[in-house]
């Protein structure tokens, strides 16, 4: 049986027609880039994490000679963002990239693994978080984590309720 998948997304030409919440969490990330650590493939990339309590969380890409020890500017925000605030929920993610210190002219989008836990972070909170990927030509609004990864691995076995009340 052949079946077919749309993925659904909204394209502006320019970060101005975004509404004011998603235009400053896409500046943050823009402004994130400024931190990356990336002396190898001087690919620059940035990451901006909105929380339902209305904290964002920016972070930038950070590489390491001893590849694959660096890590993604998604995966350290989110982490970051988890560890500070472990029960509040991810609402929207802006990503940026920027190469010999300009945006690229198209989307960069996160790798297999950001996608990864992107995923768990939205089912952690139980709510849909919006993907903004910005670039130099244009700006992706993608409404949930299905639409960059709509195979998610998460075939995971589910805690026993033996284990959840001894945690709780």
């Amino acid at each position: 049986m052949e079946r077919n998948l749309t993925i659904r997304y909204e394209e502006f030409v320019s970060a101005e027609n975004l509404a004011p919440a998603e235009q400053k969490l896409l500046n943050r990330a823009i402004e994130a880039t400024a931190g990356s650590y990336a002396p190898y493939s001087h690919f620059n990339v940035g990451a901006a994490v909105e929380l339902e309590n209305g904290e964002i969380i920016s972070s930038a890409n950070q590489e390491n000679a001893a590849y694959p020890s660096g890590i993604c500017a998604e995966r350290s925000a989110l982490f970051y963002a988890h560890s500070k605030f472990p029960d509040i929920p991810v609402v929207a993610i802006a990503i940026a990239a920027k190469s010999n210190g300009r945006l690229t002219e198209t989307p960069t989008y996160p790798c297999g693994a950001c996608r990864q836990v992107l995923h768990e972070s939205q089912q952690r909170g139980g709510k849909k978080i919006k993907i903004i990927i910005g670039s130099a030509a244009k700006v992706q609004v993608i409404e949930s984590v299905g639409g960059l990864l709509p195979f998610a691995f998460d075939n995971l076995p589910q805690e026993s309720e033996d284990v959840k009340n001894k945690k709780g």
